[in-house]
């Protein structure tokens, strides 16, 4: 953890961590590691500082074992787009603090990758993407979640590849209705890591002028408006 300007810099759990996302409340960080089923899990740890101890969260069935050893994962710098996102471990509280969208989950002892939706207070996980295994004749994945203000729409990340060339989908954006469950794609090919604006306006990282640019996508028109060289946009919003 940093202040705004890079100071005050104190490491706060000496687990391996990543894709770490604060607790509305700002009392907690969550963030994904090993679970004790092997795959990714989420934890959350007091955000007091050093000496606090990593809690998990999910899978529901890991809460109360011991926590599992790792190392941290080897990056490939020279893989493609597409493999770099594919293991993505960032996940996303939502604002109303009840729920954290992650990777992997329960559903990954059916599936070959998925995201899901985990309720903080008793476990409950739901799967909101999957790809491979279960009947699925694909592959793919779901990363980089990000929700709206109102905790009403969720987006992420998406690659698929299916059983026809027809059938592929290259990265692309995903905003997901979390009462309807509908979803539908938003802002073109290569579209990622999407930060809510407002309820019609998102921040993504695209392509412009040969490189990743952050970019404003009007979530209604379809307009998008480059902002500058850049990649994984974040918002703050403004207070007056």
């Amino acid at each position: 953890m940093m202040n705004a300007d890079g100071s005050g810099q104190r490491q706060v759990g000496s687990r391996y961590a990543a894709g770490p996302s604060w607790s509305p409340d700002g009392k907690w960080v969550a963030f994904a590691s090993l679970s004790c089923t092997g795959g990714p899990g989420v934890y959350r740890i007091a955000a007091t500082g050093a000496g606090a101890k990593p809690e998990v969260l999910f899978p529901r069935d890991c809460r109360g074992e011991e926590l599992p050893e790792e190392e941290a994962p080897a990056g490939d710098a020279e893989a493609s787009l597409s493999e770099r996102l594919r293991y993505d471990d960032a996940v996303a509280w939502s604002p109303d603090g009840t729920r954290i969208a992650f990777r992997g989950g329960d559903c990954e002892s059916t599936y070959d990758a998925c995201l899901s939706i985990g309720t903080v207070g008793d476990g409950a996980e739901k799967t909101v993407a999957a790809y491979g295994g279960g009947g699925l004749q694909n592959s793919g994945f779901a990363v980089v979640p990000s929700w709206r203000a109102d905790s009403a729409k969720l987006s992420w990340t998406a690659y698929q590849e299916g059983e026809t060339a027809a059938e592929n989908e290259p990265v692309h954006l995903v905003e997901y209705d979390v009462a309807s469950g509908r979803k539908r794609t938003v802002g073109t090919a290569l579209d990622r890591e999407l930060s809510y604006v407002d309820a019609n306006r998102a921040v993504v990282t695209g392509q412009n002028a040969g490189g990743s640019w952050v970019t404003v996508l009007c979530l209604t028109t379809g307009k998008r408006t480059p902002f500058r060289s850049g990649s994984q946009p974040s918002v703050q919003p403004v207070t007056r």
